[in-house]
């Protein structure tokens, strides 16, 4: 996957998949305030995948002195909503799930890694997979997508309609092998509420 450059733009309506996710996932970042407020990095992205990270703080422990499980969901979500937005097609989540698999501690580094696993028409799966910094894995989310109409970008001539010179949008599985798939925008937890 690589990295997000806030300076990555939409100039080019022929841009390929990996500059179509980069530009539509700086542009949701930027309006993010809640992954930002909880001191999330987006830090790679590929079409149809995203890595974020987030450190354990002390205001994040429940009373067991462990990183409370929702914001380990919230961190899972997040890089859910950046998969399956980043080929500029509005998505929501339509459901998620979520198992804790081991407590993470104050100071843990957490990477929550994205990969969409299915695409069939207006709706997706996708898996995250959250570790540590020492690649334990902390917990095991699945997230279910629902396409919406619009774009992540708006009306940019040849990005807000998916258009990529002719091309479908690439989609990656784990072993980061492509295949064709659309994807989307600003994103909805569970509940359906919006996510910033």
């Amino acid at each position: 996957m690589r990295a997000v450059s806030p300076s990555t733009t939409m100039s080019d309506p022929a841009m390929s998949p990996q500059a179509l996710a980069e530009a539509t996932s700086a542009h949701m970042l930027a309006q993010d305030q809640a992954s930002r407020g909880l001191g999330m990095q987006l830090v790679a992205v590929k079409p149809g995948a995203a890595r974020m990270t987030m450190t354990v703080r002390a205001d994040m422990l429940n009373g067991h002195k462990t990183c409370h499980g929702g914001f380990i969901f919230t961190l899972a979500d997040s890089a859910f909503a950046f998969a399956c937005n980043n080929a500029n097609k509005l998505t929501v989540a339509s459901g998620a799930a979520i198992d804790f698999l081991a407590p993470a501690m104050e100071g843990d580094v957490l990477s929550a890694d994205a990969v969409e696993q299915a695409r069939t028409g207006k709706t997706g799966v996708y898996d995250i997979t959250v570790t540590n910094q020492h690649g334990k894995r902390i917990a095991l989310f699945r997230g279910k997508s629902y396409q919406l109409n619009g774009s992540v970008l708006g009306d940019v001539p040849g990005v807000a309609s998916g258009n990529l010179g002719g091309g479908d949008n690439a989609s990656a599985n784990e072993e980061g092998n492509a295949g064709a798939s659309p994807r989307a925008s600003p994103h909805r937890d569970a509940g359906n509420k919006p996510e910033a």
